[in-house]
């Protein structure tokens, strides 16, 4: 039985298709000319090897990285078109036995902790354009109110701006794109420097040139980006827009390196390549171009983000928060608790850096870890999945982990210029692997009995008038996968002390599936119209609101006549039209009878301690309408071994 959940997935081509691709898809990687050239001349000499090195060692990273790897391989790997990291880790999982945990961790981690610093780096690099007008501006208190400006709109979603992204976007490209033709004009020897021979002498040559990695890997850094926002306009939309998108960009970076090569000055003495190269009359109009592209830069990170969080609840990687759908669209997620993390992450940012050219440093290091776990995961899906010999994957990893590890190291030294950034990438990454562990220790708590032996009792307390009625319709959770299987708890909860009598048992397991928007159900009657299960698939894009799915099942049962619900009562009356429904909902929590070895007792204290903080079970399941019953299971997992207890005699 299926239930109504379209996939967004936008995969007709189209002229208003490829213009949500542009608004989408490219803000991050689109808007790194502000900063790229500037970031790889910096206070050096301005010499040919320099330029033109750098030039083609950015021309090739987007060849290699970008267009290659993302445009071309990676964006193959989508999940029932989805991508991203949890959508690949979706994917493969099943073929690393437990090996792709970790490097999914990693992946996550530092692409959310890029929410963090892309933000600040792409708006304070627009504004800094203003100092080129007013000299000696205070940049920093504008930054922090356009960012602030962002986060607060964020809570009324993006359908009514989001149609302005894809038409701003063809402006600030278009424009990118005009402006290096204007300056290639002056110097058309720099196509030169496509030559991939000047990228080697770049490196080989120039003194301590590998260390300028750091700086050329600024132009690729939105990559990952993309992919995770695969979903958003489909494959095919994103690699034809990338030709266009791909041009501008290579012909700008062509024409701010024509411009240094036409200078007279020995050094850029603090002027920015991309703002030099517009004309002043433009020179107002163009910072209000590019304040708008790093806007909508920053916008995309920050949806990405939240997109990011819902995947990692759903495949139990993050604890359970609150979520809010802004508009009706289904893509639009909300995620209040994040927005102020990412809110206060952005502001300290800048106000720790101060500009654009100090955040340089901090940037880089996050992605470069992102792209190599996507690698190595991507590595799983060529052989298991697409059935590459392992030859041909060996070598495609050998290419892209020479490429990726280069740039890590050259990153790496900046660590001492972003320690307080890798605080946030720890936070991050140790609530992640706090959760997934200590869900699996969890899980191995969890007895299964047979259902069917124990329906005739269930039958049995259903008709004993002595007990008095708990509900017409009890429904237990249950995280039984087998069809004829319930948790031993859920039974020592129904026939315990005070039996809880029902007319109707049912028992609810959600599946999460590896598909991102499947939404359908199964329904499995182990005893005539009294002891149900019900088998829940749900995408692991999917917010489940099970008290809804669940009403729309009974209903869909009543009106088919199934199951002969359509002739019994449901427990109305004349006081009160609704059914009456009873969720339980089993919660565990730490017996005092633990005796921890120093591991075990950190990961499940701080489990439980994230689990407090959390989202309670009622509200994440979207059953804040029902009569929910709350109980509580304790947790023996390692019980005091020995117990020195002696009675005192009394002489």
């Amino acid at each position: 039985m299926e239930m109504n959940m379209k996939n967004p997935t936008v995969q007709k081509i189209s002229a208003a298709s490829l213009l949500v691709a542009l608004g989408i898809i490219y803000g991050d990687i689109g808007t790194s000319p502000l900063y790229v050239m500037k970031a790889i001349v910096g206070d050096r000499p301005i010499t040919e090897l320099l330029v033109y090195g750098g030039v083609s060692c950015v021309f090739w990273t987007l060849t290699f990285q970008t267009t290659f790897k993302y445009i071309f391989l990676t964006l193959s790997a989508d999940n029932h078109g989805e991508g991203g990291v949890f959508s690949l880790y979706a994917l493969v999982k099943r073929f690393g036995k437990g090996k792709l945990v970790i490097p999914t961790i990693l992946g996550a981690t530092t692409l959310l902790a890029d929410g963090i610093i892309t933000p600040p780096i792409s708006v304070a690099s627009a504004v800094e354009g203003l100092e080129v007008l007013i000299p000696d501006l205070p940049t920093v208190p504008i930054v922090i109110a356009i960012l602030s400006g962002i986060f607060f709109f964020q809570r009324f979603g993006t359908q009514k701006i989001g149609s302005f992204f894809g038409p701003a976007m063809v402006i600030w490209f278009s424009m990118i794109l005009i402006l290096g033709l204007t300056q290639i004009v002056h110097h058309p020897e720099i196509f030169k420097a496509l030559n991939p021979i000047y990228a080697y002498n770049l490196l080989v040559e120039y003194p301590h040139g590998f260390w300028l990695l750091g700086a050329v890997f600024l132009c690729t850094t939105g990559a990952e980006a993309l992919y995770s926002d695969l979903g958003h306009c489909g494959k095919t939309n994103i690699r034809i827009t990338w030709v266009f998108v791909k041009i501008a960009l290579v012909v700008n970076y062509l024409g701010q390196a024509s411009w240094l090569m036409t200078q007279s000055a020995n050094t850029l003495d603090g002027k920015n390549p991309f703002f030099s190269i517009m004309p002043e009359w433009f020179l107002l109009s163009g910072i209000i171009i590019a304040t708008c592209a790093t806007v909508i830069a920053s916008q995309a990170l920050i949806s990405g983000s939240y997109t990011l969080i819902n995947e990692a609840i759903s495949l139990n990687f993050w604890p359970r928060v609150a979520l809010r759908n802004p508009t009706d669209l289904k893509g639009q997620i909300y995620i209040p608790s994040l927005n102020t993390i990412l809110w206060i992450g952005c502001v300290l940012m800048i106000l720790y850096f101060k500009n654009s050219a100090h955040m340089e440093a901090a940037y880089g290091f996050s992605i470069t870890v992102a792209m190599m776990m996507t690698t190595f995961l991507l590595a799983y899906y060529l052989i298991y999945i697409k059935k590459i010999k392992t030859i041909w994957v060996g070598l495609i990893l050998l290419v892209f982990s020479a490429i990726e590890i280069s740039f890590f190291i050259a990153n790496v030294v900046k660590i001492k210029e972003r320690w307080m950034f890798l605080f946030f990438e720890l936070f991050i990454f140790m609530i992640m692997y706090i959760w997934f562990y200590s869900r699996k220790i969890n899980n191995k708590f969890l007895k299964f009995t047979n259902l069917a032996e124990k329906a005739p009792m269930l039958k049995e307390l259903s008709e004993d008038d002595s007990i008095p009625k708990y509900s017409t319709h009890l429904i237990y959770l249950s995280k039984a996968d087998k069809n004829y299987e319930i948790e031993e708890k859920i039974l020592k909860s129904i026939f315990s002390k005070k039996p809880k009598r029902a007319d109707v048992y049912w028992f609810l397991h959600i599946n999460r599936t590896n598909e991102p928007h499947t939404l359908n159900y199964d329904v499995i009657e182990i005893l005539d119209d009294k002891v149900i299960k019900v088998v829940l698939n749900v995408g692991f894009r999917v917010q489940p609101k099970v008290e809804l799915y669940f009403k729309k099942i009974v209903q869909d049962l009543v009106e088919n006549k199934e199951l002969n619900l359509h002739i019994r009562p449901d427990g109305s009356t004349k006081y009160n039209n609704e059914p009456d429904y009873k969720f339980v909902i089993l919660e565990k929590f730490l017996s005092v009878e633990n005796e921890f070895a120093v591991k075990e007792g950190l990961m499940l204290n701080s489990y439980f301690l994230l689990k407090h903080l959390s989202q309670s079970d009622a509200k994440a399941f979207g059953l804040d309408k029902s009569d929910v019953a709350i109980e509580k299971v304790p947790i023996v997992y390692q019980p005091i071994s020995k117990l020195t207890l002696e009675r005192k005699i009394n002489k």
